[in-house]
């Protein structure tokens, strides 16, 4: 849950803008709705593709939680064209590497090429696109594989238990409140009719981006989309009802038992995004609150309550300004073994008091934008990273174009304007808190915290 934030003492003294340093992206725009973006990046001779479908859980209804990320799997399964396994084999061929991505708002697919088998990747993805074949006995297969995930990565994981049971209880009807990976009854009934209705659905391009960033030429990359993509049709695509959350009425609170070493607390306040919000400078002066708190070692949690108080083992915040909903501030942290939870949520609740009752330091909020630059620059040695940070503003609602935007209005945030937010939104009204309270660890289990981290193309 924790946003991670790293800074380098040398990028303090850089000038807080990225103007100069901006790279051009192209927009283009098919017949039959797809859009592509192209951002050249000649470092060296290598094209990352993702396509980008606008859906995900937040699509999903009650039943069929968990249906996108299935899909996703599926998509690995062959087309009339392409037997089972035959895209990944293809891709491996050709000295590429590929995966997915499912999330709440949207389910991505993505190759890493050497730039003249760039039409490879557009030929493999038009293909899966319009022409996929759901096979029975494949599905029954990866249905086994979904489940078999899921009790990994989530029933076997104190943590994230904690985590989809917090969710539940934070969102009363928001789709937020349903895990990625779906409710394990609903997952387990899903059938190849339900998946075959959802891919005619929403697979479409005119539901799709497709972003391309690396060592090529816009125009080329135009014309190949042109030959690849520009036959598929469109459909008529569903339309996306609204589903706001209700108003919260008051401090919710959940516990999770399960085996584990240690408690673990995890908090949440309502917040607006980007999309949809009446003022847009709030997101961002959330997201300067939550580098505040959580901003490397000399941020408020990390040295007031690890290193001071000795309070906390760990502690984070994070705050995510480009959901397609209005979603939450979470922090986040663990105990010493001298302490309790209860512990740590006074201090916890402490920290949000400060943020509300007093402005932050200029010395502060000089560091979380210098931070926030030097995530940019690190940002930007990855052409993965720059494709995701398109594809994500886009498939969202926002435009690619609040990409370029977030340096510039980080900069313009004043310490008023944090504490004005951390007094609207960072309240008790709009607080949840989940605690883990961990239980004996049956005799010859290896602990949850010790165990090796579970893989996977499943995020969050």
């Amino acid at each position: 849950m924790a946003l991670l934030r790293t800074l380098g003492c040398l990028l303090l003294v850089v000038p807080l803008s990225l103007h100069a340093a901006s790279p051009k992206v192209s927009e283009f725009k098919l017949d039959n709705g797809m859009k592509l973006l192209v951002q050249e990046d000649h470092r060296a001779p290598v094209a990352v593709t993702q396509v980008w479908y606008k859906v995900g859980a937040s699509y999903e209804h009650g039943g069929i939680t968990g249906i996108s990320h299935m899909l996703e799997h599926m998509m690995f399964k062959g087309t009339k064209k392409h037997p089972p396994g035959e895209f990944s084999r293809i891709i491996s061929a050709n000295g590429g590497s590929e995966n997915a991505f499912t999330g709440d708002d949207y389910t991505a697919y993505f190759q890493t090429l050497e730039k003249s088998r760039l039409p490879v990747s557009f030929e493999m993805e038009a293909d899966r696109m319009r022409n996929l074949k759901l096979l029975p006995d494949e599905f029954a297969k990866e249905q086994q594989v979904v489940l078999e995930e899921r009790r990994l990565r989530t029933d076997d994981q104190p943590r994230a238990k904690l985590g989809e049971q917090f969710n539940a209880v934070a969102f009363s009807n928001s789709p937020y409140r349903n895990p990625v990976i779906g409710w394990p009854d609903d997952v387990s009934r899903l059938t190849v009719v339900d998946l075959a209705a959802w891919y005619q659905s929403w697979y479409a391009p005119n539901n799709a981006t497709v972003v391309v960033v690396g060592d090529v030429n816009p125009a080329e990359v135009y014309k190949l989309a042109q030959k690849h993509f520009g036959p598929l049709k469109p459909s008529q695509l569903p339309v996306v009802k609204p589903q706001a959350e209700i108003e919260q009425t008051g401090l919710r609170r959940i516990t999770v038992k399960a085996p584990a070493k240690l408690p673990y607390v995890a908090m949440g306040y309502k917040t607006p995004v980007l999309h949809g919000v009446a003022e847009e400078w709030e997101p961002y002066a959330l997201e300067v609150a939550a580098g505040v708190l959580d901003g490397g070692n000399s941020a408020r949690l990390e040295s007031r309550l690890v290193r001071g108080q000795q309070i906390a083992a760990s502690v984070g915040a994070g705050y995510d300004l480009y959901a397609r909903m209005p979603s939450l501030l979470m922090i986040e942290g663990t105990p010493v073994q001298t302490k309790t939870a209860a512990d740590l949520e006074k201090s916890l609740l402490e920290e949000v008091r400060l943020l509300r009752d007093e402005p932050v330091t200029a010395e502060e909020l000089d560091r979380v934008k210098a931070q926030v630059l030097a995530n940019k620059v690190f940002e930007r040695d990855s052409i993965f990273n720059q494709a995701m940070q398109l594809g994500t503003a886009e498939t969202v609602g926002l435009g690619w174009q609040k990409v370029d935007e977030f340096v510039d209005k980080i900069n313009a945030v004043t310490p008023q304007q944090v504490q004005q937010v951390a007094k609207k939104y960072l309240t008790e009204d709009r607080l949840s808190i989940g605690h883990l309270d961990p239980q004996p660890i049956p005799e010859g289990q290896i602990a949850p915290e010790d165990r090796a981290p579970v893989g996977g193309d499943h995020v969050r």
